[in-house]
């Protein structure tokens, strides 16, 4: 018969237990990745048994391509095909991001037989209900582009979108500058079809979870909310870095990114302040479902921390709508659509402008002449004119 101290000792421990579980439970993001974890190990149920997610296979937290498997076979998009339903059934949740070694573009292009020249997807059974341009600013990031796209391509496909993948390559050794690469890339993909929402995008980010959907909501949306560099918490509240997604309407409302900012860090939060200064709203999927997984490295030669980005910073009410989309300048050096995507090499200039002026060189040495009588030597005229110049 158990006595009157056991059963008090047995309550004391199981009060210790609870207590203990509920501080584990408190500490920061520990509820979130228990659950996430929880998702990705858990077996998925048989077909048929459930359609509470609306997934084909009903995998979670397997490989990105495992849905596209069940992707018919395309055909031609005729009037009478119906549009995808709202919600995609090739979603599957969370995603084991995975970097194979040895890949190649030929190796992606090989997994993604339905996506045409220049990047270019659309479902085949049915009509898109949302068409999205993924803006990529880059440089000197070969295999993180392709560990980027090898994801990328398929993650979209799950959404069954429309979209199209353009990189913007900034030319030449001068200071990289990503927003101003990133209005490039605005202008240019619009003037090849009527976008709804441009995805920002960094190459380095590859997103973890399907159900973070690459449309565009009622305000400007900021993707990446929880990145593994961070602790998946978002670092702080006017973030808006590493994705973010605006509509032409958005866009147009901020005048478009910063064209000064040469150099890592500060034009995100330009960003941020433009949208609270255009009188709208960051919005953001929930901490569970906007994960993002950051490819390690070193900081890119040119590009350099911007020492001048908390001057300009604090500057931004004054110079947003003078500096954006309607002074930025460029030159297309060339476009070529490759079968993953469209790349937009252009010419950005540098802090002196587009074409800075070359110094001038100096006059031509002339032969001494013996002067006239009564004229001046011309030694003195010279340098009259050059004192005049100045």
């Amino acid at each position: 018969m158990v006595s009157f101290q056991s059963k008090w000792l047995y309550l004391l421990i199981f009060l210790g237990i609870q207590l203990l579980v509920m501080a584990l439970l408190s500490l920061g993001g520990y509820q979130e990745r228990v659950t996430y974890f929880i998702r990705i190990f858990r077996k998925p149920e048989a077909p048929g048994l459930s359609n509470r997610n609306h997934s084909v296979a009903n995998i979670t937290g397997g490989d990105v391509y495992a849905n596209l498997s069940h992707s018919p076979k395309p055909h031609s998009h005729g009037d009478a095909m119906p549009y995808c339903p709202k919600t995609s059934p090739l979603i599957g949740g969370p995603i084991h991001v995975s970097f194979p070694s040895g890949l190649t573009l030929a190796d992606v292009q090989s997994k993604n037989t339905l996506v045409l020249r220049g990047g270019r997807y659309r479902p085949p059974d049915c009509k898109a209900r949302h068409r999205t341009a993924i803006i990529i600013p880059y440089r000197h990031r070969e295999l993180h582009l392709k560990f980027l796209l090898y994801n990328m391509h398929p993650f979209l496909q799950r959404q069954q979108l429309n979209y199209g993948i353009y990189v913007i390559h900034q030319a030449g050794d001068y200071t990289f500058n990503r927003a101003k690469l990133m209005n490039v890339g605005f202008r240019e993909a619009m003037k090849e079809e009527d976008w709804d929402c441009l995805f920002f995008h960094d190459v380095d980010l590859i997103p973890e979870d399907d159900r973070n959907t690459y449309i565009c909501d009622s305000n400007p949306k900021h993707a990446a909310i929880a990145m593994d560099k961070f602790g998946y918490k978002l670092p702080y509240k006017m973030y808006f870095g590493g994705v973010s997604a605006l509509t032409p309407l958005h866009y147009h409302k901020i005048n478009g990114f910063p064209n000064n900012y040469w150099g890592w860090g500060g034009e995100d939060d330009d960003i941020g302040v433009r949208v609270s200064l255009a009188g709208m709203f960051i919005s953001r999927p929930s901490s569970k479902v906007g994960r993002y997984k950051m490819i390690k490295h070193k900081r890119d030669k040119g590009n350099d921390v911007n020492p001048k980005r908390f001057n300009m910073l604090a500057k931004t009410r004054q110079t947003w709508k003078r500096d954006g989309m309607n002074t930025v300048d460029y030159e297309v050096i060339s476009r070529m659509y490759l079968p993953l995507y469209t790349n937009i090499t252009v010419n950005i200039g540098t802090e002196a402008g587009l074409h800075p002026n070359p110094p001038k060189p100096p006059p031509p040495a002339k032969a001494a002449e013996k002067p006239a009588a009564g004229a001046p030597a011309k030694g003195s005229t010279k340098l009259k004119e050059n004192h005049s110049e100045k």
